[in-house]
C-alpha cells in the first residue's frame, strides 16, 4: 500500500503564506446590527405616521392641520426612537464590561476553575487527551486571550463596537425620519384628503414591499417571501393604529 503523500512545506511549517480559497476570501453578512436599527426605524417611520394621518382623516378635513401633527409625530418619534437605540446599545456594553471585569477577576481568583471551564468547552469540539490539555495551556497563558475565549465561547458575548451607541440611534431616527415622510408626503404635495389618503396607502404599501425584499437580499434570505413578510406585518401594525386612531377619535 502506498504511503500518503506528505503534506506540503508550508502546512507543516505553519500556516501558509496565503489562506487557500478564491482572492477575495469568505464573503460573510456582518451588518446585522445596523439592518436591525434600520427595520426598527423604518417599520415604526411607515405604520406609526400613516396611521395618525389616516386616522386624523376621518375627523379633519385640511391638510394643513394632518401635516403639522405627523411632522411633530415624526419628530418626536425620532427622538424617542434614536434615544431608545442608543441606550439599549449602551446597555449593550456595560454588559459586556461588568461581565469581562468578573471574568478577569474569576481568572486570578480561580484559575483551576476556569482552565477546566476551556476545558470542557474544548473537549465539546472533539480535543482529547494530550491536544486537549496542550490547548487549554495555551489559551491560559494569555490572560487578554484566555479572557477574550471565555467571553466568545462561554457567555457568547461579543465586545460592541466603541461607537455602537451614537451609530444605533443615528440609524434608528434617521430611518424613522425617511420612513414617516413617505405616508405624509402625499398629504403635502395633494389638497384633497381622500386623495392623500388613497395616495399615501399605496406609497407606504409599496415601501413597506421594497423595504422588506431589501432586506431579504440583504440578509440573503428569500427576497419575495421577505418583502410579503414585511409589507404584512407593517400593513397590520398600520391597520390596528389605523383603528385605534379612529376610534379614539370617534
Amino acid at each position: 500500500m502506498d504511503s500518503p503523500a506528505p503534506a506540503p512545506a508550508p502546512y507543516r511549517e505553519g500556516l501558509p503564506p496565503q489562506p487557500p480559497g478564491p482572492p477575495e476570501g469568505e464573503q460573510h453578512f456582518t451588518g446585522s446590527e445596523t439592518v436591525r436599527d434600520l427595520v426598527i426605524g423604518m417599520a415604526d417611520g411607515l405604520t406609526v405616521p400613516f396611521a395618525l394621518a389616516a386616522g386624523l382623516s376621518g375627523a379633519v378635513a385640511a391638510n394643513p392641520l394632518i401635516v403639522t401633527a405627523g411632522l411633530a409625530e415624526i419628530a418626536a418619534g425620532c427622538v424617542a426612537m434614536g434615544l431608545g437605540g442608543y441606550l439599549a446599545a449602551r446597555t449593550d456594553a456595560q454588559h459586556y464590561q461588568a461581565e469581562r471585569r468578573r471574568e478577569e477577576v474569576e481568572t486570578h481568583t480561580y484559575p483551576d476553575r476556569e482552565k477546566w471551564e476551556v476545558a470542557a468547552i474544548l473537549h465539546r469540539y472533539g480535543l482529547r487527551g494530550e491536544t486537549l490539555s496542550r490547548a487549554t495551556e495555551a489559551i491560559a497563558a494569555d490572560r487578554r486571550r484566555w479572557v477574550d475565549f471565555m467571553m466568545r465561547f462561554e457567555l457568547e458575548l461579543a465586545e460592541p463596537a466603541a461607537d455602537r451607541a451614537v451609530r444605533s440611534a443615528t440609524t434608528i431616527g434617521g430611518a424613522y425620519v425617511v420612513g414617516g415622510l413617505i405616508p405624509l408626503s402625499p398629504y403635502i404635495l395633494l389638497d384633497g384628503v381622500g386623495e392623500a389618503l388613497a395616495a399615501s396607502s399605496v406609497m407606504t404599501g409599496l415601501a413597506l414591499f421594497g423595504f422588506g425584499w431589501l432586506k431579504a437580499r440583504a440578509t440573503g434570505l428569500p427576497a419575495l417571501r421577505g418583502a410579503a413578510q414585511t409589507l404584512g406585518i407593517g400593513g397590520l401594525a398600520a391597520v390596528v393604529a389605523y383603528t385605534v386612531a379612529r376610534l379614539v377619535g370617534g
